[in-house]
């Protein structure tokens, strides 16, 4: 009796089946621990936090929420790299405490777009602010981080110091 010949599709589909199975063994992208809160800016209005944790906590916070995505490869790697970035960049849970980014850095990112990330949209359309809510934001940032972000401090606990002029 003649062998059948296998499709070439049937055979790239198992192929990458099989792939797929095998990358969920990767250790990296399973480590969804949210740090305890230690402290939150004093928030000009409960509406610009809720703001704030509607569109940026998921990264900027101790208090991410994982989505089921969260948990399959190659997806997970990607989320867990923007939550590992996004709280080394800026973390809304750990005010004062750590170095931040400049109120106007913040600000601009906002204008311009830039975040919420264009990806992270398209899985949550509720961070997709009108343009009544994202100057909300930007006013309740303003009111909120105003007076200055808080001093940077770097990892040995020693405020960095940059060099101003006093004009």
């Amino acid at each position: 009796m003649a062998k059948q010949k296998q499709s070439p599709w049937k055979r790239i589909l198992i192929i990458l089946a099989a792939v797929i199975v095998i990358i969920q063994l990767v250790p990296f992208g399973h480590n969804h621990s949210n740090p305890p809160v230690q402290q939150e800016p004093n928030w000009d209005n409960p509406q610009t936090r809720a703001l704030v944790q509607r569109a940026c906590f998921d990264c900027h916070s101790n208090e991410t929420v994982w989505p089921w995505y969260s948990n399959v490869a190659p997806v997970s790697w990607l989320v867990q790299k923007d939550v590992i970035d996004g709280r080394r960049h800026l973390n809304f849970s750990e005010w004062g405490t750590r170095r931040h980014e400049k109120l106007d850095d913040l600000l601009e990112v906002v204008k311009e777009d830039e975040m919420p990330l264009k990806i992270y949209l398209l899985m949550h359309p509720e961070a997709d602010f009108s343009a009544a809510e994202k100057q909300q934001l930007l006013d309740g940032f303003q009111r909120t981080l105003g007076g200055g972000m808080p001093e940077e401090v770097m990892p040995g606990g020693e405020a960095e110091h940059e060099g101003h002029d006093d004009d």
